[in-house]
C-alpha cells in the first residue's frame, strides 16, 4: 500500500485511533494493533511480500532464541544469522544480476529467474541484522515475540524506513507515558504528515512526469531539455523519499513514537562527504556501524581508511539496485568522499557558495547516473549537454508543468492566459518552489513541536491539496529498494 494512497489516508488514523483505544484496555494490545496493522498494510500491498517477510521473520526469531539460550564466543554461529539474511537478500535481489555478469564473462547462456523482488525486503532485512546485533552485544535484554514483532512490523517504517535503531524503539513502545494519546503530537505529527503527502503528490510527481518526458522523447529531446533532467531528478528523488520520510514520522508523532531524522538538509551540502551527513542519516548511520567501524573504520590510518569508504559506497550503490549504474554511483560517491577526507583543509580555504556550487552541479551528474540505470545512456545524455547545439527548452516538457490545481487556481484568479503567453512560467515557477523548499524551511523534525494556529492552518490546506493531488497513485522510488 502506498502512502499516497486514498486508501492509506483511510488507514492510518484508524490504525491509530485502535491503537490508542488498544492501550486504555491493555498496554500488550496496543502492540497487537500494531503488529495487526503491519501484517495488513503488507496483504494490501504485492501479494509476495508477506510471504517473504513472514519467513525472513520466523528464521530470524528463531535464531534470537538460540543465541540467548546458547550464549556463545565463537564469531562464526553468531554471525551465521546475518550471513543468512545477507544470503536471502543476494539470492533475491542480486542473484540474476550475477548470472548476467558471468554469462557475459563466460559466454554461457544459463537462465535468469527474474523473480519479483518482495516489496522493502532491503530495509526489513537491515532491520532484521540491527535487531540481531543488539541482540549478541546484550543491548537487548528481554527478546519478546510481541516486542520483536512490533519492532519489524511497524509499518510506517516497514518499506522505506527510516531505520529505526530496535533497542531505541522497542524502549518507547514499552514507555506508559506514550501510551495515551497526546494532541499536541497528533496536531504537530498531522502537520508533519501533510507538507510531507504535499511535497510528494504536488512537487515530486510533478517533477517525476517532467523527468519521463524527457527520457520518452529523448530522440528529440534538446540539451537544455537534458540539462533540466538533471535538475529536475534531484529535485523528484529528494521530495519523493524526503516525503515519504515525513509521513512516516508524522504518523509516528501522532502515536508518541519518534523516529530518527532522515534528512537534513541536503542540497546545502559543500562536500560529498558533508552530503552523506545530511541525506538518508538512517542508512548512512547502518552503513557506518556495520560495515565501515568492523572494516577497521578509520582507525588504520589514511590508506586504510579511504579503502573502507570505497568498500562502503560500493556496498551502497549495490544496495540501492543490482545494476552496473547503481555500482559506478557508488564508486564514484566514495572516490569523492575519499577526496574530501584528504583534501579537506585545502577545500575550507575556498569560499562555501563556490564549494556549494560545485557540490551541488557534481550531484545532479551522479543523480542523472541513478536515474537513467544506465552508463551508455547517462554518458550520452553529458554528451548532448557539452555539445549545447540548442537553447531551446521542448514546449511538451514545459506542458508538463501546467497541472490541474494550478490551472484552477489561475482560472479562479483570473489569470486564464498566463501560461499561454508565457508557457515556461509555471516550470520556473515549480523550479523556484523547489529550491525555496529544499533551502529555507528547517526540517520538519525540528519544527513539529511548533504546531501553531498559522502552522495548523498551513498544513491543513497542505493536506487537502496533497490529497486532491493523488489522483493516479504513484509509486515511491526507494520502494524499488
Amino acid at each position: 500500500m502506498q502512502f499516497n494512497s486514498f486508501a492509506f489516508i483511510f488507514f492510518f488514523p484508524i490504525s491509530i485511533l485502535l491503537y490508542f483505544a488498544a492501550n486504555r484496555l491493555r498496554p500488550e494490545l496496543g502492540k497487537l494493533v500494531i503488529i495487526g496493522s503491519g501484517i495488513a498494510f503488507c496483504a494490501l500491498g504485492k501479494t509476495n511480500m508477506l510471504l517473504f517477510l513472514g519467513g525472513s521473520i520466523l528464521i530470524n526469531y528463531c535464531a534470537v532464541l538460540l543465541i540467548r539460550k546458547y550464549s556463545t564466543r565463537n564469531k562464526l554461529l553468531l554471525a551465521l544469522p546475518i550471513l543468512i539474511n545477507l544470503g536471502l537478500l543476494f539470492s533475491l535481489k542480486y542473484l540474476d544480476f550475477a548470472i548476467r555478469c558471468f554469462n557475459l564473462l563466460t559466454g554461457t547462456h544459463i537462465r535468469v529467474r527474474d523473480i519479483l523482488l518482495p516489496l522493502g525486503i532491503s530495509f526489513y532485512t537491515f532491520q532484521q541484522i540491527a535487531y540481531i546485533v543488539a541482540t549478541i552485544s546484550g543491548e537487548l535484554k528481554n527478546n519478546s515475540l510481541i516486542d520483536y514483532l512490533t519492532f519489524i512490523l511497524y509499518f510506517p517504517k516497514l518499506v522505506m524506513g527510516p531505520l529505526a535503531d530496535p533497542v531505541d524503539f522497542i524502549a518507547q513502545i514499552n514507555e506508559t507515558s506514550r501510551k495515551k494519546a497526546n494532541y499536541d503530537n497528533i496536531a504537530s505529527g498531522l502537520m508533519v504528515f501533510s507538507f510531507g503527502l504535499l511535497k510528494k503528490t504536488l512537487l515530486a510527481d510533478t517533477f517525476a512526469a517532467a523527468v519521463t518526458w524527457v527520457y520518452t522523447n529523448l530522440g528529440i529531446a534538446t540539451a537544455v531539455d537534458c540539462l533540466l533532467v538533471m535538475l529536475f531528478y534531484t529535485f523528484e528523488i529528494y521530495f519523493d523519499f524526503g516525503g515519504y520520510s515525513d509521513m512516516a514520522i508524522g504518523i509516528s508523532t501522532m502515536m508518541n513514537i519518534d523516529l530518527p531524522m532522515n534528512f537534513r538538509s541536503p542540497y546545502l551540502a559543500v562536500s560529498i562527504r558533508d552530503f552523506w551527513k545530511r541525506w538518508h542519516l538512517t542508512l548512512t548511520r547502518f552503513l557506518t556501524r556495520y560495515v565501515f567501524v568492523p572494516l577497521g573504520g578509520s582507525r588504520k590510518g589514511l590508506l586504510r581508511t579511504c579503502v573502507n569508504t570505497l568498500i562502503v559506497f560500493v556496498f551502497c550503490g549495490m544496495w540501492h539496485g543490482s545494476k552496473w549504474s547503481f555500482v559506478l554511483w557508488g564508486i564514484l560517491h566514495g572516490l569523492l568522499s575519499c577526496f574530501d577526507r584528504v583534501f579537506g583543509k585545502l577545500e575550507e580555504k575556498i569560499p562555501k557558495p563556490i564549494r556549494w556550487l560545485f557540490t551541488f552541479a557534481v550531484l545532479n551528474v551522479l543523480w542523472l547516473l541513478f536515474s537513467t540505470q544506465s552508463i551508455q545512456v547517462w554518458r550520452g545524455i553529458l554528451m548532448r549537454i557539452m555539445a549545447m547545439q540548442t537553447t531551446a527548452v521542448s514546449g511538451g516538457l514545459m506542458d508538463v508543468f501546467n497541472v490541474a490545481e494550478i490551472t484552477v487556481l489561475y482560472r479562479l484568479l483570473g489569470l486564464d492566459g498566463l501560461t499561454q503567453s508565457v508557457p515556461w512560467f509555471n516550470m520556473v515557477l515549480f523550479f523556484v518552489a523547489a529550491a525555496v523548499v529544499c533551502v529555507l524551511p528547517e526540517n520538519c523534525l525540528r519544527v513539529r513541536k511548533r504546531a501553531g494556529i498559522a502552522a495548523l492552518a498551513l498544513s491543513s490546506l497542505a493536506f487537502i491539496w496533497g490529497v486532491l493531488c493523488i489522483g493516479a497513485e504513484s509509486v515511491f522510488i526507494y520502494s524499488a529498494f
